[in-house]
């Protein structure tokens, strides 16, 4: 019996098939059929460097190094702040000990060393702000305050190598900059307003002015 190939295309819910069959007398048979290639679609995030695994790179055992590590900083004897030997060497400490841990130093861990201070406290004696608002607490020696600027300093130059040379989150580097440092990205507008007051004038001014105005007026009475 001769052979023959037809082409058969049919659609069947929105997918089309082209099947190449063959009459022989018996029931058509699909050969191939062809489907529409899926999308390839972005993972959620794409290449955001705050959502999806771009924003973290947790490790095992990395929450526990980092509360071990807080929890030190708090069972730390406190020493007195207003002797500068003490609070030298403990910052010393801090940074000795942040770097046998492998982790970056930060603001509120300093404050933490220092006594448990807060972030704002260490903040306000960096920018000689007043500290003693809360009523028992007194103002640092200058020889002491020195120190802790220093060290801050310290903090703001490890923060500028992080940023520059890609050893930190962008957004938090830009985060940091501006609550930790005092840097801004904003552009300020100066407007200057331009009004002229009367003492700006002379009085042969005033009086020429005054003439004229008063020409103005009769010339409209008399129309």
């Amino acid at each position: 019996m001769e052979k023959k190939t037809v082409l058969d295309k049919k659609t069947v819910e929105g997918v089309e098939k082209t099947a190449d069959t063959t009459v022989t007398g018996e029931a058509l048979e699909p050969v191939k059929t062809r489907k529409p290639a899926k999308r390839k679609c972005k993972p959620r995030g794409g290449n955001s460097p705050v959502i999806g695994m771009n924003g973290y790179n947790l490790e095992d055992g990395d929450n526990a190094k980092y509360l071990r590590n807080s929890m030190h900083l708090m069972n730390l004897p406190d020493i007195d702040l207003h002797d500068v030997e003490q609070v030298e060497q403990r910052l010393n400490d801090y940074f000795d000990f942040m770097a046998s841990s492998d982790m970056k130093p930060t603001v509120s861990g300093m404050a933490l060393a220092l006594n448990g201070m807060s972030r704002r406290t260490l903040i306000a004696i960096v920018n000689d702000y007043a500290t003693g608002g809360s009523g028992y607490k007194t103002a640092l020696p200058q020889e002491v305050a020195l120190v802790i600027k220093k060290a801050y300093r310290i903090m703001e130059v490890l923060w500028e190598n992080y940023s520059q040379n890609g050893k930190i989150n962008p957004v938090m580097g830009i985060f940091l900059g501006k609550n930790n440092y005092g840097y801004q990205d904003k552009t300020e507008y100066v407007v200057t307003p331009n009004v002229q007051q009367d003492n700006d004038y002379d009085p042969d001014s005033i009086r020429e002015r005054y003439l004229i105005d008063s020409a103005n007026d009769s010339d409209e009475e008399n129309d």
